[in-house]
């Protein structure tokens, strides 16, 4: 079997002990649920940290408000929620008069990314103690509060407060940034009234059976519901346990648990139109704009295109990494993860590529070019 073979080579050449691969595939030729090296007897109602790939279901949820013209991803953020004289953001994050909600979707507005860079001593922080520090980092580690529950006021306050940015918003600069969809969530909360939880909850999760699939936001809430797989991190050949995690400052970028059944359903459902969203919505949603010049990978809204891969997304949290991508050409969606994840930017990188060759090679075996 591909899998196995694969993950077995990948093991031994980095000494792994534990982790292994789990593959769903749902298509024309039939549906498929596959899995190796997991230490658990695994089925595809196991939960799993999805990631990066909760940033679909925010998109999903602020395309739907915009289907229902309840707001307009055109509008600034700065702009008042439409009917209302109540603007989509307060926070006062730098540029926020130039930001609009579709850069936002595109990883074009400059925001900070409390989750993936370090305060620089530029800030008006200069001489603070988590300067040089990765924020989150700083208050759950150096400050012993694992469990310390992140708000969207306190993440976009700091921002705000120390005039964090990265580039003045621009549709012609890409940099991919977790804090962001944040905003995004908060966004969702003030236009809807319902928490972001609860929005989509209601709105998706709920109408397309996606009952395994939850969105955990409290501090306290580290576990994953059984039955689950237990994510690892890898360094240098060490395997570290971190099922555990305070989701609190990942709300709407990174937050989500499903299963492999669960997630191919809703890449199936999302990209065919059989979601609330209307197929015209969804098509605004796949139309992207190159990474970098000269680029094959496109980001939209919320979505990402890799001719590869086909439409969708990639999510990396520490013990688990995924892709979750629908191939119209082939009608078929799939997911793929791995329940160990490396710690550095080499590690991880590879660990991409590698996902890559098992799908590509499992694609081939059914017949797809």
């Amino acid at each position: 079997m591909i899998l196995e073979s694969e993950w077995q080579r990948f093991a031994g050449e980095n000494t792994l002990s534990s982790g292994g691969l789990a593959m769903q595939i749902l298509s024309p030729k039939g549906d498929y649920f596959i899995s190796t090296g997991m230490a658990e007897r695994m089925d595809n109602a196991h939960r799993f940290r999805i990631a990066s790939v909760t940033k679909t279901f925010a998109a999903a949820a602020i395309m739907l408000l915009h289907q229902q013209g309840r707001l307009n991803i055109d509008h600034v953020i700065t702009a008042d929620i439409p009917g209302t004289h109540t603007p989509y953001v307060l926070y006062d994050i730098p540029y926020k008069e130039k930001i609009t909600i579709k850069m936002i979707l595109m990883h074009r507005a400059g925001i900070f990314d409390l989750s993936n860079q370090v305060i620089p001593d530029t800030a008006s922080t200069h001489g603070k103690p988590y300067v040089g520090w990765n924020y989150l980092g700083y208050v759950t580690t150096m400050n012993d509060d694992v469990e310390h529950q992140f708000t969207f006021d306190e993440l976009f306050g700091f921002i705000a407060e120390n005039r964090l940015y990265n580039f003045e918003p621009t549709y012609d600069t890409y940099l991919y940034s977790d804090t962001a969809y944040c905003l995004l969530g908060a966004i969702v909360e003030r236009v809807s009234g319902k928490s972001f939880e609860e929005f989509v909850r209601d709105q998706f999760l709920q109408p397309n059976s996606l009952t395994r699939t939850t969105l955990p936001w409290k501090g306290n809430d580290r576990a994953l519901p059984a039955p689950f797989v237990t994510g690892y991190t890898w360094e240098n050949g060490t395997l570290t346990d971190k099922t555990l995690s305070n989701m609190s400052p990942f709300v709407a970028n990174g937050n989500i648990i499903s299963t492999p059944i669960e997630l191919a359903s809703w890449a199936k459902r999302l990209f065919t139109g059989k979601t609330i969203l209307t197929m015209d919505t969804v098509r605004m949603m796949m139309t992207g704009l190159p990474e970098k010049p000269g680029s094959s990978s496109q980001d939209g809204l919320g979505i990402n295109f890799k001719p590869s891969r086909g439409y969708g997304h990639n999510g990396a949290h520490e013990g688990y990494l995924t892709n979750m991508y629908y191939k119209p050409e082939q009608d078929m969606a799939y997911v793929i993860f791995t329940n160990v994840l490396g710690v550095s930017y080499d590690a991880l990188r590879v660990q991409m590529t590698f996902l890559d060759t098992v799908t590509n090679r499992i694609f081939t075996e059914m017949g797809y070019e």
